[in-house]
C-alpha cells in the first residue's frame, strides 16, 4: 500500500503544477514569466521536502508520520482551493507581474509541494529493511513516483482539465490525497474523514457558486489549451448589450452584440474591413484565430462587401473556444465558412496551399497581453506570404503602445514584417497618445506597387485616416542597449518580455 501512495503523491505533483498555471491564468494571465515562477517555485519546494523528509524519516521512521505528512498535503491543495479568489485579486494590480506571480506561486503552491516532497525520501526509509539492497529499493520507489508524475501529468492535461474544470481538479487532488494517507496508515480515521469531508462539503459549496454565476449569465469554463470567462456587459453610454469572453486578466478578446450578433462589437475587429478596400476582388480569405468568430460572422452574413461570394478558413487551435462560440456567441454554419482546430503555425507549414489567399487576417493571443512567440517571426510571415497571391495583404491585431517604453513589440513586429512585405502600413485606434497601449492594425502588402490609402466609401477612409508613420530610423537595430529591436525569428523571439511593461 506504501508503493501506491507513493504513485498517487507523484501523480498530484505534477497535476498539480500544470493546474496551476490555470489557476494562475485569469489573474496573471499565461506568459512565460507565469510558467517560469510556478515551475522554479516548484522545484525549489520540492527540493526542500526532499531535504527536510530525509532528515524527518531517519529520526522517527513511522507510517503513521507520513500518513499525517500526506493528510497535511490534502489541506494545503484545499487552501488553494479556498484562497486563489482571495489572494489572486490583491495581488494582480499591486505589484509587477514577476513579483505578482512568485508571490502567488509561493503563498498557494509552497506548502502542498514541500510535504509532497516529503513523500518519496520518507517512502525509502520506511522500505530500507537491507543496506545492500538500498539502492534498488531508492530506485524502485522514486521510479514509482516519477511514473505517477507522468501519469497526472497526462490525466490533466489530455483530460481531468477540460472535463472538469480547475477548482473541481484541485479539490479531486486533495481527495486523492486523503486517500492516499488512508493508504500508508489506517490509523488517525476521524482526522482523515473530516479533511475527506471538508472537500466534499467545498465541492457542494462549489457547485452552489457555480450555479448562481450561471443564472447571472457569467460562465468559468475550461477548454483543452486554456481557462475561458464569459459574461454580459452593458455598456451604459451607447446602450449596448454585449456578451464578453476573456482568457486573461487584462481584458476581453471577444465580444458579441446581443442584439445584432454579426455586428463588430470591438473597434478593432472593424479594421479587418479594410480587406475589402485593398483587395475588392478577394474571394479566398484566411483567419488566424476564432476567439468568438466576430469578424467571419460579419464577413459571411455580409457577402456583397467581400467580394459577392467569399470563402474563409479560420484556423482556431482550441476546439473548445469553437464550442462555447456556437454556445454563447452565436457561431453557426455560414456558407464558404471552414474550421480548421490546429496551431497556425502548423496549418500554413502543412494546409496552405501557395497563393491560395488574397487576404489573410491574424488575430492570435493566448490572453490579451500574450501572443504565441512563433505566430510572431519572420518565419510565420514567411509562410504567410507564401500562401498569398502575387497582391496579397496580411492584416496583423497588435497590442502595443506606437512610440515610447512600451512600444517594443510594435517595432519588434513592425521591423519583421518589413522584412518579409515590401509594404507595410500602421494604423492606431488612438493615434492621439501613440505611447499609450492599445490596438495597432499591421497592414503588410506583397505586392511592390504602393498600397491605396484612401477610399471614397466613409468608413474605409475614416479608418485609412488613422495611418500612423513610425519614425524614418525603425529599422530593426541591434538586441540590447538603446536600439530599436531585432527582426522576430523562430530562434530569438522575446515577445513576453517585450510585453511585460505594457
Amino acid at each position: 500500500m506504501l508503493e501506491i501512495a507513493v504513485f498517487l503523491c507523484g501523480a498530484v505533483v505534477m497535476a498539480l503544477e500544470l493546474t496551476g498555471s490555470r489557476v494562475l491564468a485569469p489573474f496573471l494571465g499565461t506568459s512565460i514569466i507565469v510558467w517560469t515562477s510556478l515551475i522554479g517555485v516548484v522545484l525549489g519546494s520540492l527540493s526542500i521536502g526532499y531535504w527536510w523528509g530525509g532528515r524527518l524519516a531517519d529520526k522517527r521512521p513511522e507510517h503513521k508520520l507520513l500518513s499525517r505528512i500526506i493528510l497535511l498535503a490534502a489541506l494545503a491543495t484545499l487552501l488553494v482551493a479556498g484562497l486563489k479568489g482571495v489572494l489572486l485579486p490583491f495581488l494582480q494590480n499591486r505589484a509587477s507581474l514577476t513579483l505578482a506571480t512568485l508571490g502567488a506561486t509561493i503563498a498557494l503552491f509552497v506548502p502542498v509541494a514541500v510535504l509532497l516532497g516529503m513523500v518519496s525520501p520518507f517512502a525509502v526509509r520506511l522500505r530500507m529493511d537491507d543496506a545492500k539492497r538500498s539502492g534498488s529499493t531508492a530506485g524502485n520507489l522514486y521510479a514509482l513516483s516519477t511514473v505517477g508524475s507522468i501519469a497526472g501529468t497526462f490525466a490533466a492535461g489530455f483530460w481531468l482539465t477540460a472535463t472538469i474544470g480547475t477548482t473541481n481538479l484541485v479539490l479531486t487532488l486533495a481527495g486523492v490525497l486523503v486517500a492516499a494517507s488512508f493508504c500508508v496508515h489506517r490509523g488517525d480515521l476521524p482526522a482523515k474523514l473530516a479533511t475527506a469531508a471538508l472537500v466534499g462539503l467545498a465541492a457542494l459549496g462549489l457547485g452552489v457558486y457555480d450555479g448562481q454565476l450561471r443564472t447571472a449569465d457569467i460562465y468559468d469554463l475550461d477548454t483543452p489549451y486554456q481557462r475561458v470567462l464569459v459574461y454580459n456587459a452593458h455598456n451604459t453610454q451607447t446602450g449596448e448589450r454585449l456578451r464578453m469572453l476573456s482568457t486573461g486578466p487584462e481584458g476581453s478578446q471577444s465580444a458579441v452584440d446581443l442584439a445584432d450578433p454579426t455586428r463588430l462589437a470591438l473597434a478593432y475587429t472593424r479594421y479587418y474591413r479594410l480587406a475589402a478596400h485593398f483587395r475588392p476582388d478577394l474571394h479566398n480569405m484566411l483567419m488566424l484565430g476564432g476567439g468568438g468568430y466576430s469578424f467571419p460572422k460579419y464577413a459571411m452574413s455580409r457577402p456583397n462587401e467581400f467580394g459577392g461570394a467569399p470563402r474563409m478558413d479560420v484556423v482556431e487551435i482550441d476546439p473548445g473556444v469553437t464550442e462555447i462560440a456556437r454556445e454563447h456567441f452565436f457561431l453557426k454554419a455560414m456558407d464558404g465558412l471552414t474550421l480548421h482546430h490546429d496551431d497556425a503555425r502548423r496549418f500554413l507549414n502543412r494546409e496552405a496551399a501557395p497563393g491560395n489567399y488574397q487576404v489573410a487576417l491574424v488575430d492570435v493571443f493566448t490572453s490579451h497581453l500574450s501572443v504565441p512567440f512563433h505566430l510572431a517571426t519572420r518565419e510565420t510571415a514567411q509562410a504567410l506570404s507564401r500562401s498569398l497571391d502575387d497582391n496579397g495583404v496580411v492584416l496583423v491585431n497588435c497590442i502595443s503602445a506606437a512610440e515610447g517604453p512600451k512600444s517594443r513589440f510594435y517595432r519588434a513586429l513592425l521591423a519583421t514584417y518589413r522584412d518579409v512585405f515590401p509594404h507595410v502600413e500602421s494604423f492606431l485606434l488612438e493615434p492621439e497618445d501613440p505611447t499609450s497601449t492599445q490596438n495597432i492594425i499591421l497592414a503588410a502588402f506583397k505586392s511592390p506597387a504602393p498600397p491605396n490609402l484612401e477610399s471614397l466609401n466613409p468608413e474605409y477612409a475614416a479608418m485609412l485616416a488613422q495611418r500612423y508613420l513610425p519614425p524614418a530610423n525603425l529599422q530593426g537595430g541591434q538586441a540590447g542597449g538603446g536600439a530599436d529591436p531585432p527582426v522576430l525569428t523562430d530562434d530569438f523571439a522575446p515577445v513576453d518580455h517585450y510585453l511585460l511593461n505594457l
